[in-house]
Parts: C-alpha cells; sequence; structure tokens
C-alpha cells in the first residue's frame, strides 16, 4: 500500500485520481463512497472484481480513511485478504500514524509518501531523476516572484490573486479548527486553540518556549504541547529540534515552529527564512520516501547565542548548513564556527535576493554566499 499525505489542500486528491483513467477513488467524506466503504472489504472487493481474472491489477483511492474510526482495521483485513490483487492508495490531511491504536499496526504492509507544496526545483521540472542534487538551473523570474509571494499551495500560486488568497487562507485556517481538529481529536476548547493558531501565525521561524504559550493562553504547559503536536499532525506546521552533537554548550530543547505556508508572513526575514525552510524539508523528506538514505533537517544554537538557521544531517552526519538572509549581508561568522565544530563539508549563506549563479555551490568546502535561486533549484 502507499499513504500519502500532506497539507490540506496541496494537491493530493489530484495527483492520486491522476494516477490511472481506470482507478476508483472513494471519499470518506462523501455518503455514498462511505456507505460503500462501512460494506466492509468483501464488498469493495467484488466492486473491485478481484476475485476474476485480471491484466492488470486495480488501483483503489481511499481519500480521507482515516476520519473512519477504524480504518486501520478495515485496512489491514482488506489488504491481508486481497494482497497481490489490488494497489491500494490512501490520502489525507494527518499524519496516518498519529492515531494509530494498539493491536491493529500496519507494519510493513505501506510505504508513506509525503506530498509538499510547489518548491523551486518541481515548477522547473516535477520529475526527479536524480539521487540527490541536480545541477543549478535558473528559475523563472515569474514563477520565483509568485511563489516566494503567494507560497507553495497549487490554487493561490496558479491563480496569483490577492483578494482570492486572502479568501482561501481564511477558509483553510476555518477548515483546519473547525473541521479537522473538530472531527479529528477531542479537543473541546476550540477558540483557545484558534487563539494559539493566531499567535503561532506570527511566530514561524522562532523558538517555542511551552510554559510561555501556556501562561499567555492560559492552558497547562503539557496542554500546549499536545495542541502544538495536533497542528504538526495536521501539517499546519513543524518543528526542527536543535542538533547538539559536536556542538559546545548547544541547546538541547527547545524546538523552531515554521509554518508551511509562508506567504501569511509579513516579516521579510521571517518569510524568508520559512521558504528556505519548507523547501529544505521537502527535500530531506521527498530523499527518504524514495530510499536514499536517512536525512534529518535540524538547526544550530549555542547557549551564547550564536545560531545557524539549518543543518541538513545525512546518515547520522552534518552535510550542509544554511544561513538564509531576506537581503545582502556579508557572510555569518557563525557559518564558519559551526562549520569547524561539525566537520560539515558544506556551509551556504543564502540570499534571496541574490541573481542566479550556474556555478554548483557543493563544488565549494569553505563557507560562501550563495544567491537562493541557484541552491533552492538543485533540490526536489
Amino acid at each position: 500500500m502507499a499513504f500519502v499525505v500532506g497539507p490540506r489542500q496541496v494537491g493530493k486528491t489530484t495527483v492520486c485520481r491522476g494516477l490511472s483513467k481506470e482507478l476508483v477513488y472513494l471519499n470518506w467524506d462523501d455518503e455514498l463512497d462511505r456507505e460503500r466503504i462501512l460494506a466492509g472489504s468483501q464488498r469493495l472487493a467484488s466492486d473491485l472484481g478481484l476475485d476474476e481474472l485480471r491484466d492488470e491489477q486495480p488501483i483503489v483511492v481511499l481519500d480521507e480513511l482515516h476520519k473512519y474510526r477504524r480504518w486501520r482495521g478495515f485496512l489491514k483485513g482488506f489488504y491481508d485478504r486481497y494482497k497481490g490483487r489490488v494497489q491500494i492508495v490512501v490520502t489525507g490531511s494527518s499524519r496516518l500514524d498519529h492515531y494509530r491504536r494498539g493491536g491493529d499496526s500496519l507494519m510493513g504492509r505501506y510505504f508513506v509518501y509525503r506530498l509538499h507544496p510547489f518548491s523551486v526545483g518541481e515548477l522547473r521540472d516535477p520529475a526527479w531523476d536524480t539521487d540527490l542534487l541536480r545541477q543549478p538551473s535558473k528559475p523563472k523570474e515569474a514563477a520565483w516572484q509568485a511563489l516566494l509571494r503567494r507560497g507553495g499551495f497549487p490554487e493561490p500560486y496558479l491563480r496569483d490573486d490577492t483578494r482570492f488568497s486572502r479568501r482561501w487562507q481564511r477558509l483553510r485556517t476555518a477548515q483546519l479548527v473547525q473541521g479537522d481538529i473538530r472531527d479529528l481529536t477531542q479537543i473541546q476548547d476550540l477558540a483557545q486553540l484558534g487563539s494559539l493558531v493566531r499567535i503561532l501565525a506570527k511566530r514561524s521561524g522562532s523558538q517555542l518556549s511551552y510554559s510561555s504559550l501556556a501562561k499567555q493562553l492560559r492552558i497547562s504547559v503539557d496542554t500546549a504541547r499536545r495542541w502544538i503536536d495536533t497542528l504538526y499532525s495536521l501539517y499546519h506546521g513543524f518543528l526542527l529540534r536543535p542538533w547538539f552533537r559536536n556542538v559546545a554548550r548547544s541547546l538541547r530543547k527547545e524546538p523552531k515552529w515554521f509554518l508551511r505556508d509562508w506567504s501569511t508572513i509579513e516579516d521579510p526575514g521571517a518569510r524568508s527564512e520559512t521558504f528556505v525552510a519548507c523547501h529544505l524539508l521537502k527535500a530531506v523528506q521527498v530523499w527518504e520516501d524514495l530510499g536514499l538514505g536517512s536525512f534529518e533537517l535540524c538547526y544550530l544554537r549555542d547557549k551564547a547565542k550564536r545560531e545557524v538557521d539549518f543543518v541538513v544531517i545525512r546518515d547520522e552526519e552534518p552535510w550542509f548548513l544554511v544561513e538564509a538572509k531576506s537581503g545582502s549581508a556579508g557572510l555569518s561568522p557563525n557559518l564558519r564556527q559551526f562549520q569547524e565544530q561539525l566537520g560539515a563539508p558544506h556551509a551556504f549563506q543564502l540570499s534571496m535576493q541574490a541573481k542566479f549563479v550556474a556555478a554548483d555551490p557543493f563544488e565549494r568546502n569553505d563557507p560562501c554566499v550563495v544567491p537562493a535561486r541557484t541552491l533552492l533549484s538543485q533540490l526536489p
């Protein structure tokens, strides 16, 4: 089975329905489709003709199935009985492992594919045909500006209209709080959770203090942690932990929070950092989903408040460091210092304003300023 997951309205349904003209698509939110699923695996198998000799295995797409209370047991039974006769694709706007219950594990029966908003590399060429990195390729300026301005979600990016984007953003947030969270969790105080969403909207790229958030919202620290974990599980944002191995006097606890949609961020520095963070996260998760290695995205900070925005970890070792800058600036001394401590092969300071350069920055081992247009074009 394939689990295709990602944020609401990122394009999961469109991608999955384009797999084949012959596939069967069932959406849990559709009443008739829901009745077919509730009728059981044998009914579904009969509808798909799985007891008949066929040239090819049929594809069935089960959209938003995680909203079904017994979805894991249904999938396990269906897969175990009919494996080898059907290809099963499950999609959802939540981490499908987040609501796992004991006794019905699907371990070993599926691969997860995480779908992300558009990125510079995908707009250039959506087919990923290389191991890790492409050669730099200049993005079209109009596409670059639209991506930075509207974000990478398909509808606002393709429409490129301010009024539409504002309405789309408000509706998406309302659907998150009043729809997904209400339907999938036990959280009762949706008004307070909505306040947390508004607070976090202004803190993308910042370290999170759970105790400070709890005090501001007048909730317990454990509640603040659970609510943020819920927002993470529903792909509203993501957390990066500090990398502390071989870092003298490093921070070890406080994560940094990033939104998935950078278009809502007004501060240029925070928007640029979030834009880069989303690109790097997409790269490490694509590489992992394709089986190219073990990757993680972290950040660096010590108790002297020296910091580098990102470090990409490859097979448990620092691979390259990235500092994101919205304007022109001299090379940060923190890059060299942390690179020497970690022994990372590469260290880049990305300039959002610099013009594209065709040279491959990964041929450099010393810290250097690199146009964001160059490096990001090399990523998935």
